[in-house]
């Protein structure tokens, strides 16, 4: 499994690593850097002024937000490489890994088109009717992680700038909000599939343009990243696997059903709703593991019903945080990194926000009838 995995990020590596090595030869990559250094500055301290792993890092955030997840992946890997290239201790995860690692794990994603996309195969009235809710869980999570990773490294949240971006996130966050609710219900779908399809399609000419524009020979520097993504694809293998055996091991034992049934027996004993317990293998399974979420989600939909309670609250959930397992095992893993340090730590923190933040905001928007 873990081999097929990696195989099938070998193709998607390939192209988004060659499209970079275009991006970082023509000198695209440093305009971003320096267009990030305000905010980026202060969360990533570590960071040298104008280094070109800002500019990789800002795109992967911006790729991660558009749901363009056969983009933020390469360009998150190929930012991990570059900060390993500043790292002085190879095997251990600096400061800046880890805030760049937490906030990929927090998983902030505009447009879930795939989500929206399961709920019409299971027959939902309104696919969408999930966008805003997970907006908020998400947008909570990422927050959470920021606010934890600048506690233990000691970074002021109160810089000027760092104000600034925030209350812009907010502003951004709640005007999106605001189109998406007045647009009718079946346009937000295919909105939000056109926009992504557009920027997606956008950036892979907007690359290739500024490297002709530099004359760069496009070809031979295109091959050059993709070696670089083939490699990195065979690197990761060994920690793919073994998380997938770990996470395959833990399915099997029975250990989730007991937690599940634990956690209902605690819940109806203190008098409260427990409608949110049938959605949590969901969420229990999203740390580990993407593809055993997507089933536990699609699962709570063919069993419940795709607008269900259980169903919506799935579906938030699933849309609200990244596999952090996942997620440390392949970005940590292309460059061989061992002591995690406080990664895990912050990342399970705003996973915890991020599922306490679904489940409350499910109650709001999809009432218990």
């Amino acid at each position: 499994m873990g081999f097929e995995v990696s195989l099938g990020l070998t193709g998607i590596l390939s192209l988004w690593l060659g499209l970079m090595k275009i991006a970082e030869k023509s000198g695209l990559i440093n305009s971003f850097a320096r267009f990030a250094s305000p905010v980026f500055g202060k969360l990533f301290p570590g960071i040298p002024k104008d280094h070109p792993a800002a500019g990789t890092i800002f795109m992967n955030f911006s790729a991660n937000m558009l749901g363009l997840d056969n983009a933020a992946t390469p360009i998150g890997l190929k930012a991990m490489q570059q900060l390993q290239d500043i790292n002085n201790t190879k095997d251990t995860a600096t400061n800046a890994m880890i805030m760049f690692l937490n906030i990929n794990a927090s998983g902030l994603t505009i447009i879930p088109i795939t989500i929206m996309m399961y709920r019409a195969q299971f027959g939902a009235a309104n696919p969408s009717d999930v966008f805003l809710p997970i907006l908020l869980a998400t947008f909570f999570s990422t927050l959470v992680a920021i606010i934890a990773v600048c506690l233990v490294q000691k970074i002021n949240l109160f810089q000027k700038s760092l104000i600034f971006f925030f209350g812009f996130l907010f502003l951004f966050i709640g005007s999106l909000m605001w189109l998406f609710y007045v647009l009718p219900p079946e346009k937000v779908s295919l909105y939000s599939s056109l926009i992504a399809n557009l920027l997606l399609f956008s950036i892979i000419c907007g690359f290739l343009l500024v490297g002709i524009r530099k004359k760069l020979n496009i070809y031979d520097t295109f091959i050059l990243g993709a070696k670089e993504g083939f490699l990195t694809a065979v690197k990761i293998i060994p920690y793919l696997v073994a998380i997938l055996v770990a996470i395959g091991v833990f399915r099997a034992s029975g250990a989730l059903d007991f937690l599940i049934d634990g956690i209902r027996w605690l819940v109806v004993y203190c008098g409260l709703d427990a409608s949110f317990v049938e959605a949590l293998p969901t969420i229990f399974m999203k740390p580990l593991s993407g593809s055993g979420a997507r089933g536990m989600m699609l699962d709570a939909m063919k069993t419940y019903g795709a607008d269900s309670f259980v169903g919506r609250l799935s579906c938030v959930a699933q849309g609200s945080t990244d596999t952090i397992f996942y997620v440390v095992a392949v970005y940590y893993g292309c460059i061989g990194i061992r002591n995690t340090r406080h990664t895990i730590p912050c990342a399970l923190i705003a996973d915890l926000g991020g599922a306490i933040a679904a489940i409350i905001i499910s109650y709001i928007f999809f009432p218990v009838t």
